[in-house]
């Protein structure tokens, strides 16, 4: 786990405490962890790629990490906490997002002038949700909440683990310890799942997606659920200035487990230099 004491406070719309450790040296790079995980506990295999080139922001969306707990958990709330943290860094900046951060660096940067660009991996996509995945997904929350209920909140988070990633994946993730790295985070999930309304606004709605102006890199594992490959291009399809790379041999865990080649994608887009190999 990172060490840093360097932590950047900021406060969201509604009052709640958004908080966040910053690593590294160099311009500023927020990172916005998915759902499980937390700005502390999402990223330490993609930083040491980073920090030697970035001050990397890794803020925390509420009932996480550092960041206060709150009574809404909806994901205009988390877009708040989100836009928050970013415009008090005080200059426009670089925001990668995984999953779900995927999602809420979109939404910051049809919102906020303070983001200069966007670099999602595989982002959570509302409207590429069709009934088959949600029937499981919403299978996979219930029986979380079950198993929350009885003190498991580790097998919990693995329930979540096997329904995003694919089997190399997760039989990594589990091997690793990571299933219990989540745990303390399945709490927020619950909460984000109760407060979600599918008839609600998307941060990913095409009209919305339309009205962002600066750089859009969309990554993509070529393992990865087809529900992920539909997302990005949903949002290639959408956002006019977004493009899509595919990272060879990834899935949705791409981030943790190969970050080394994810990194390098980011670092290129970044810098205006041609696409790696």
């Amino acid at each position: 786990m990172m060490t840093a004491e360097t932590i950047h406070r900021t406060v969201s719309a509604d009052g709640t405490e958004v908080a966040g450790r910053v690593v590294g040296q160099g311009p500023p790079l927020v990172l916005l962890h998915g759902s499980l995980y937390s700005g502390e506990t999402a990223f330490d295999g993609l930083l040491p790629h980073l920090t030697d080139r970035y001050t990397c922001f890794l803020p925390s969306t509420r009932g996480r990490g550092l960041s206060a707990e709150a009574d809404e958990y909806r994901p205009e709330r988390l877009l708040e906490d989100v836009t928050a943290y970013v415009d008090s860094i005080g200059q426009p900046v670089p925001v990668f997002g995984w999953s779900q951060g995927g999602m809420l660096a979109l939404g910051a940067a049809a919102s906020s002038d303070a983001v200069s660009s966007v670099i999602a991996y595989e982002p959570a996509v509302l409207e590429e949700f069709d009934e088959e995945f949600m029937d499981g997904f919403t299978d996979t929350m219930e029986h979380m909440a079950l198993e929350v209920e009885q003190g498991r909140p580790a097998e919990a988070a693995r329930m979540f683990l096997g329904l995003m990633l694919n089997d190399d994946e997760f039989e990594a993730f589990v091997a690793e310890g990571l299933h219990e790295v989540a745990a303390p985070c399945v709490p927020a999930d619950l909460r984000e799942f109760e407060d979600l309304d599918p008839d609600g606004p998307s941060l990913t709605d095409p009209d919305l997606l339309a009205t962002i102006t600066v750089p859009v890199l969309l990554l993509q594992g070529d393992r990865t659920p087809a529900v992920f490959e539909r997302g990005n291009r949903h949002v290639v399809e959408h956002a006019p200035t977004a493009e899509n790379r595919i990272i060879p041999g990834a899935g949705h865990g791409g981030p943790g487990l190969v970050p080394e080649p994810v990194a390098r994608q980011l670092i290129s887009f970044l810098q205006g230099t041609p696409e790696p190999a």
